[in-house]
């Protein structure tokens, strides 16, 4: 997963059937590395939870990496926000909740391999959240965090220089997403925020219902032009 920049459960949901710790040896592994753009405007930073995925419109052109999100029982708001802050090597103060979980923790975690935060952060407008790396790599692509960002430790170095303060962030759950691509329709489903927890549980996730807005997105993305749906074909694939 790190060698080709995606997370864990979008490795696992496109390799269903695949052991994701003891893969036998030759096993072919499809990667899922093509990606449309989520529908959130291209401007500084969209974070797409259902995805995984954080998109940075950078000026040199856009990047993607792959993200842990918070896990089930807690969240990470959704809307507009900013970077109003870095660090590098920035120290953890662990909340209430996180004391609770680990008594030991004491009240300032300072930078080093044993700092969740990993080598660096950008703090966001909403306090307590943070897009930061990760001494633990393993739950990138994977629903571990109480509400903030992880990045591959690889990854926020890349990231961190690039990224002004005062960049806008939105953060966005968005399952499916469709573009015309070179005069075809697109769509991208990816797991719910749910599905990921089952798959995390159970090594699979049942099919949920395709959400009724996609047919609307999908007709006013084709409106005015020759091209036709074959909605027989979005449901089933939207399921798949």
């Amino acid at each position: 997963a790190r060698t080709y920049g995606v997370g864990y459960t979008e490795l696992v949901a496109a390799n269903p059937g695949v052991d994701p710790w003891l893969p036998e040896p030759g096993t072919r592994l499809l990667i899922p590395d093509a990606h449309l753009y989520p529908d959130a405007g291209r401007e500084g930073i969209v974070i797409n939870l259902a995805e995984q995925r954080l998109y940075w419109f950078s000026p040199d052109g856009p990047r993607t990496y792959p993200i842990g999100v918070a896990r089930d029982g807690w969240s990470t708001p959704l809307g507009s926000t900013t970077v109003v802050r870095k660090q590098e090597a920035p120290s953890w103060f662990p909340p209430e909740s996180a004391r609770a979980d680990d008594p030991a923790l004491g009240s300032e975690v300072p930078p080093g391999p044993d700092n969740p935060l990993g080598t660096h952060a950008l703090y966001l407008g909403w306090p307590s959240y943070l897009i930061h790396g990760t001494n633990q790599p393993f739950g990138v692509g994977r629903r571990v965090s109480r509400g903030c960002v992880r990045l591959y430790p690889e990854d926020i170095v890349r990231l961190f220089p690039e990224v002004p303060v005062g960049t806008p962030v939105r953060v966005i759950d968005e399952s499916e997403k469709i573009a015309i691509v070179r005069g075809e329709v697109v769509l991208e489903a990816a797991p719910t925020l749910a599905q990921t927890t089952q798959l995390e549980e159970t090594g699979h996730f049942d099919p949920e219902p395709v959400p009724p807005t996609l047919h609307a997105r999908l007709k006013a993305l084709v409106r005015g032009t020759p091209l036709h749906i074959d909605w027989e074909r979005v449901d089933s694939v939207a399921t798949r």
